[in-house]
C-alpha cells in the first residue's frame, strides 16, 4: 500500500504491534491550537494522508477499542482502491453533554485492509432455501 503525506506534519499509519490487524491512524490538525473538541454532531477529522490501496482490496476505517471504552466513536468507513483524496475519520461522542478533545498526533482510528470478493450481481426469481429462511434479527437464539 502506497501512502502520500498531504501535509508535512502528518504521520504515516503504523501497526502498534507485530500481531495487530489494523494500522493506527493519526489526527492531523492544522487549524488553531491543533485541537478539536468533539461534542454534539459528528466531526470529520483529517489524517493528512492519502493512500493507494491495490485493486482487489479495500481499506476499512474502524474504531479503536480504547477510545470506544471512553464513549468516543468512529463511524465505520471504506476507502476504495480508486480514491486518492485525504483519508478522513468521522468521529463523535456518545451521550448528551459529553465531550472529548482530539489533539494533533492522537491515534484516532484503525485502518484494516480487506480482500474483495470477485462477485457479480445476478437477478433471480428465487433463492436457494435454508433452514433459517427469512427469519432475521435475533432469530438464531444466540443473543
Amino acid at each position: 500500500m502506497r501512502i502520500k503525506k498531504l501535509l508535512p506534519n502528518a504521520r504515516l499509519p503504523l501497526r502498534a504491534t507485530e500481531g495487530a490487524s489494523g494500522f493506527d491512524l493519526f489526527a492531523c490538525i492544522t487549524e488553531g491550537d491543533r485541537r478539536i473538541l468533539l461534542q454534539g454532531a459528528p466531526r470529520l477529522i483529517g489524517t493528512g494522508i492519502a493512500i493507494e490501496v491495490p485493486r482487489g482490496y479495500d481499506a476499512q476505517i474502524r474504531p479503536r477499542s480504547g477510545l470506544s471504552a471512553k464513549g468516543v466513536m468512529v463511524a465505520f468507513g471504506t476507502v476504495d482502491s480508486d480514491y486518492r483524496g485525504e483519508v478522513m475519520v468521522t468521529m463523535y461522542v456518545l451521550g448528551t453533554g459529553n465531550s472529548f478533545e482530539i489533539k494533533h498526533g492522537d491515534r484516532i482510528a484503525q485502518l484494516v485492509i480487506g480482500t474483495l470478493a470477485d462477485l457479480s450481481v445476478e437477478e433471480a426469481d428465487d433463492l436457494a432455501p435454508t433452514e433459517r429462511g427469512p427469519r432475521g434479527h435475533g432469530s438464531t437464539g444466540l443473543d
